[in-house]
């Protein structure tokens, strides 16, 4: 099977959703020391990264964006990521000033100490979206929660232009 249309290589800018009064800036993101994806600066409630060294939202393949769930201080940006449905909208405003809009296909959640890296970070023939955020319960021992909600989606074309 041939690989799907897709746009070409552009910074994200913006994150819009509706359904969740998401508008949040982006930042880059890196593989970390330990390995794993770093997340957005700890204090900020209202920024998502991307994964820089990946594909952009929008290019061929899997495009992942992370956010908070909520901070010392706040709920933030992700905070009701997991209210979500199937065939909701998310939008990316991007550097170029196209827009990717994606579909949510599915939303789920999986425990951090056994992250389905394969199936979430997959490489694929078209464009496609994860964002993920923390969730399940709050292991204060860990200081960290106890899963990963993760949003599948896929992008809709065609982008629009500003």
């Amino acid at each position: 099977m041939a690989a799907r249309p897709a746009l070409p290589r552009s910074a994200p800018t913006r994150l819009l959703i509706p359904a969740i009064d998401v508008d949040a800036p982006f930042t880059d993101l890196a593989i970390g020391p330990s390995g794993r994806l770093d997340s957005p600066p700890p204090d900020e409630t209202n920024l998502v990264g991307w994964f820089a060294a990946g594909p952009s939202p929008g290019e061929l393949g899997t495009a992942i964006v992370a956010g908070h769930l909520d901070t010392k201080t706040a709920p933030a940006v992700f905070a009701s990521l997991s209210t979500l449905s199937r065939g909701d909208s998310i939008n990316i405003v991007r550097a170029d000033g196209t827009t990717a809009s994606f579909v949510v296909d599915a939303i789920d959640n999986f425990p951090q100490d056994k992250f389905p890296d394969d199936l979430v970070y997959a490489h694929t023939r078209d464009a496609q979206l994860r964002l993920i955020t923390c969730g399940g319960s709050y292991d204060y021992s860990k200081k960290r929660y106890t899963e990963n909600t993760v949003v599948f989606a896929h992008l809709k074309l065609p982008a629009t232009k500003k």
